[in-house]
């Protein structure tokens, strides 16, 4: 593809060289470059890709996009490589993100892109739609913090959102693949660093907006606002899809151009939705007036099915059709899995790893096994959000019967450290039922060894993951196989 259609639309500034050139591919990551790649130089928070334009013109690249053409001159000169194409941009990170939906034709424009943000319930919201929409007949790819599918092909994702590349190499795959529609999460920090700039969805789904991601966005109102950016952008064609029971389920919508459509599970809304039972089997739900099973638990799920149920009605699927594909719905990987053990000991893996979604999942558990023990083992991320480890803590203080305090991925930080923080935030009553293990294994062996008859066990915080990230080594650890390994070697 020739370099003018490549930067169509991308905030051109100024241009130097042959535009007419062609383009074999892009990269933002010298490394990648190649004869005849378009490098775009982008400036991260460790390093200025302005720095490695000489790096990807000696490696073959014919143009560049950057910035700062004074830098971009300097670097190709030192290259020693005549003829190379110089494109001055506004924001190489939006140019970026409009480059690579450009280099693939616009895939996003070829089929029904669904995107969630929110957060809590993106990863089980996009699965379950996936999974839902397949068994409805159709080739669907999926975008998402476990996995990425390209119809039934999967791979392992990286970032709850992509880098634009990525995003769009992946959707020019389902293209070719035959799919008709893709599921997809969006990450405030995806919209931030603009990486589905360029990308067309016909819906967008908010699910809810709670504590996190402030090592990040440093204040809750920045948070919002890059959340908020995504529905600003919906294009007039598209549903815009909000949970009122959010406080600010309508701030979002307040300069969306979509079409706006409501669901609750407390409130008069376009789609609603009530539990009627349930148990550690599953839910009985009233939605829209008709009976439903799930084998999904908890108002948080009633939540995520609400939407998805919302989203499949926009999208033009019959609603008894929706209902039923729905009963067959299993939970996503690492959300609410329950592993049954001897003394009818019941851990639960989940995934959760935020104040309000710890809340969720322990409000529950305690309320399907109000009369039994509830233990509750978690820890909290290293060189990540500080200020939500103390309220982790109040919230497992305030509905657990016991608390383990543990390694959650500590990175660079002590775990030490981390436990002293979280150990912060409760009282002496809280202390005095917690128990301070910094070995995870050696912590869900406790909490097997101390629970009592019918005890239920969760297990917060890792979730699908399969390792542990101490310091910058990244181990294998998947909580399925040690519980599983515990209940078969210990006779309890």
């Amino acid at each position: 593809m020739i370099l003018e259609k490549i930067i169509e639309g991308s905030g051109v500034i100024a241009v130097e060289g042959d535009i007419r050139a062609e383009i074999t591919s892009v990269c933002n990551d010298s490394r990648k470059a190649a004869q005849g790649s378009l490098f775009v130089a982008v400036r991260g928070f460790a390093s200025d890709g302005h720095s490695f334009i000489a790096t990807a013109v000696r490696s073959g690249a014919a143009a560049v996009v950057c910035e700062d053409i004074g830098i971009a001159r300097r670097q190709v000169s030192e290259a020693g490589v005549e003829g190379v194409a110089i494109v001055q941009v506004r924001s190489s990170r939006y140019a970026l993100a409009i480059i690579a939906a450009n280099f693939y034709d616009n895939p996003s424009e070829k089929l029904t892109l669904v995107g969630i943000t929110g957060t809590n319930g993106k990863t089980t919201t996009v699965t379950l739609l996936y999974r839902m929409f397949t068994s409805l007949g159709y080739s669907c790819g999926l975008l998402s913090t476990i996995a990425n599918y390209v119809g039934a092909r999967g791979s392992e994702a990286v970032n709850t959102t992509s880098d634009p590349l990525t995003i769009n190499s992946l959707l020019n795959e389902m293209v070719l693949a035959g799919c008709e529609y893709c599921f997809m999460e969006v990450s405030s920090i995806g919209v931030e660093q603009e990486r589905v700039a360029g990308l067309k969805f016909k819906v967008g789904i908010f699910s809810n907006l709670t504590h996190d991601h402030l090592d990040y966005h440093k204040t809750f109102a920045e948070y919002l606002r890059c959340k908020k950016l995504f529905f600003d952008t919906l294009p007039a064609d598209a549903y815009a899809i909000t949970n009122i029971d959010d406080r600010n389920g309508m701030v979002m919508m307040q300069n969306t151009k979509a079409q706006i459509v409501t669901y609750s599970c407390r409130k008069i809304a376009d789609h609603t939705c009530r539990i009627v039972e349930q148990s550690f089997e599953g839910m009985q739900l009233r939605i829209d007036g008709q009976e439903s099973w799930s084998p999904l638990i908890g108002m948080h799920n009633a939540y995520n099915l609400l939407a998805i149920y919302t989203t499949a009605i926009v999208l033009g699927a019959d609603r008894q059709e929706a209902l039923i594909a729905m009963s067959g719905l299993r939970p996503a990987p690492g959300r609410l899995e329950n592993i049954r053990g001897p003394r009818d000991i019941s851990v639960i893996i989940d995934y959760a790893h935020t104040p309000d979604a710890l809340e969720n999942v322990l409000k529950t558990l305690r309320e399907i096994a109000p009369d039994h023990e509830l233990i509750c083992l978690f820890g909290c991320g290293g060189d990540r959000d500080r200020t939500k480890r103390p309220e982790m803590a109040a919230i497992a203080q305030k509905h657990a019967d016991r608390i383990i305090v543990t390694s959650d991925n500590s990175r660079t930080e002590k775990t030490s450290d981390i436990m002293a923080e979280i150990k912060a935030g409760m009282d002496i009553s809280g202390r005095s039922r917690s128990l301070f293990i910094e070995d995870r294994e050696e912590a869900i062996r406790t909490a097997i060894m101390i629970a009592s008859q019918g005890a239920t066990i969760l297990l917060a915080g890792k979730g699908h993951e399969t390792y542990q990230i101490i310091g910058t080594e990244k181990r294998h650890f998947d909580e399925r196989e040690i519980v599983t390994g515990i209940f078969k070697e210990t006779e309890i």
